[in-house]
């Protein structure tokens, strides 16, 4: 009887078996789009998990999964809690730089800095999922991006970026790569601090800001990946080589193994700026890299942020390459054996629409800062999201009532609906696209001389100050039909558009607005623009609630 029963299992599997062979995903490039850098990937079994930097964002380190590499869910973040991440008083563009996630013997370990409150640290997790442990300081290693290697023999390391020797810099740009044992049971670095690499593959050229550092161990050699070049342009991939974890590493002659600098600017969908990358195994033995990379519109104007993309990893002569010179990011990356979704959430020309049906808030916001008491609230009965208006504004490096989606396209639109009576002329809500404290639009409602108004600012831009008023209107309100707002992109322009009394028509309120003043080239930083409902009463103590009941986001770049 227990054969018997065995059957109908045996013959599905087989069937799965069979229809398996022969598919092949064709993921979109980026497989993150948006404001998702500095990506780390491990395996855990069948299952992959990657993560990302999130700088003044809370909560911080978004968890991704996936069990093929084609299909991506996020699952959660790893620093959720206010006791684990402070982020007062920081600027957007601080926070939590470059963490990298391993797994070893049922734990999972993720090392990162706060740049802005402790430093280097590392946390832990027997689910990723959640919960992770309260950060543990690690206050030998001095400098930025750290990352565990689990050596075979037992040993574990830990390397990471940091000064020239004896903190004297040949020239702009000169770092390190240095190393430390660590006690896993302590989570305390033992032993001497060995520097591995001084200044990059030939410091006689003057390479700058190798950083980032990763070790793996292929065919009993050990393979040290940092990035090279800074996070711009120039930004690029190289490899060393030792017989020895602790070094001494050689370059490889062919490095980079992962750059688009040397291409032609002019060429077709250009991905610039690619580096910081990762290196995964697949259980075929398939080798696999995710890494960052940006996606101009113009010239190296870009509003999206440094995203993640992915490729194929093949080794020629012991050496793993990422992308042969000269070769493009390619649009799709291909993967055997698996089938994508369509359309893929993360990658794809997805739609993203909230109607605040659930209890809790969709873990693909994101927050200013860190969230110490609650001014939001969700009532799934009436599918609603109130918030309640905060003196703080975006400008200030406090957490305003600030409610973040990523701008993940170069082309398409955010929009929303707002119920909201204004007090005064300082209270504000509606919806805005942001990439900083000084850079970005505000479409909002207000009131000016007791007369509802529609108002469109933009930040001060590099000088600071107060926001420029761009365009006023009067309008109409009704509490029964909420005021619809929308923030369309297309490329290098935005343009605002309104619809009140619940129609169904969009109304232009403003179109062809400069892009580029919200581009990382003008605005600077190492983040991206936010879409954000968002609601302020300017310094102003109030106890007002504005009143949201939809969020929703658009994309068409295919």
């Amino acid at each position: 009887m227990a054969t018997k029963s065995l059957l109908p299992a045996i013959t599905f599997l087989f069937i799965c078996c069979l229809n398996t062979i022969g598919q092949t995903a064709k993921v979109n490039n980026p497989i993150l789009a948006g404001f998702y850098p500095d990506p780390s990937i491990c395996r855990a079994g069948n299952d992959y998990y990657l993560v990302n930097s999130t700088f003044a964002y809370y909560p911080g380190l978004p968890i991704f999964h996936s069990t093929d590499l084609a299909n991506w869910e996020q699952i959660g973040f790893a620093m959720d809690r206010p006791e684990q991440l402070n982020l007062d008083n920081t600027h957007v563009s601080g926070g939590l730089f470059a963490p990298t996630i391993r797994f070893f013997k049922g734990t999972f370990y993720i090392t990162c800095t706060n740049t802005s409150h402790g430093g280097n640290f590392i946390i832990t997790a027997k689910n990723p999922k959640g919960p992770w442990s309260n950060p543990v300081f690690l206050p030998n290693v001095k400098g930025i991006d750290p990352s565990l290697f689990f050596d075979d023999n037992g040993k574990v390391y830990i390397t990471y970026n940091s000064d020239a020797p004896d903190n004297k810099p040949q020239y702009d740009g000169h770092r390190t790569i240095r190393m430390y044992e660590l006690d896993l049971t302590t989570l305390q670095t033992k032993g001497e601090e060995i520097t591995l690499v001084n200044g990059g593959t030939d410091i006689s050229q003057k390479p700058v800001w190798i950083e980032g550092p990763h070790i793996f161990k292929y065919n009993k050699m050990y393979y040290l990946m940092c990035a090279e070049g800074g996070t711009a342009y120039n930004h690029s991939e190289v490899i060393f080589k030792s017989k020895k974890a602790e070094g001494p590493y050689e370059p490889y002659a062919g490095n980079p193994i992962l750059t688009q600098r040397q291409l032609n600017v002019n060429r077709k969908r250009p991905v610039t700026s690619t580096g910081h990358a990762d290196l995964v195994t697949a259980p075929d033995g398939s080798w696999y890299a995710v890494f960052l990379g940006c996606r101009p519109y113009t010239d190296d104007q870009y509003n999206t942020g440094r995203e993640t993309f992915m490729a194929p990893v093949k080794w020629k002569e012991d050496w793993p390459i990422i992308l042969p010179a000269n070769e493009t990011v390619p649009d799709k990356v291909t993967i055997p054996g698996a089938t994508a979704k369509n359309p893929l959430p993360f990658s794809s020309d997805f739609q993203f629409t909230d109607n605040f049906k659930s209890t809790v808030l969709n873990n693909r916001y994101q927050f200013l800062r860190t969230v110490r008491e609650p001014w939001y609230q969700i009532n799934s009965l009436t599918g609603t999201l109130t918030i309640q208006l905060k003196p703080t504004t975006c400008a200030d490096k406090a957490n305003p009532a600030f409610i973040g989606f990523r701008q993940s396209h170069q082309r398409g639109y955010a929009s929303t609906a707002l119920t909201f009576t204004p007090a005064s002329s300082q209270e504000k809500a509606g919806l805005m696209v942001f990439q900083n404290e000084n850079f970005y639009y505000y479409l909002c409602q207000s009131v000016d001389n007791n007369q509802p108004v529609l108002q469109l600012y933009r930040g001060p831009g590099k000088n600071g100050g107060d926001p420029l008023l761009l365009s006023t209107l009067k309008i109409k309100t009704n509490n029964q039909q909420p005021l619809q707002l929308k923030i369309q992109t297309n490329g290098n322009a935005y343009s605002f558009y309104y619809a009140e009394k619940g129609s169904k028509t969009w109304q232009t309120f403003k179109e062809g607005l400069d892009a580029g003043f919200l581009s990382t080239h003008t605005a600077g930083g190492f983040v991206g623009c936010m879409y954000a409902m968002y609601a302020t009463s300017s310094g102003a103590p109030t106890t007002n609630s504005a009143v949201f009941s939809y969020f929703e986001s658009k994309g068409n770049d295919d």
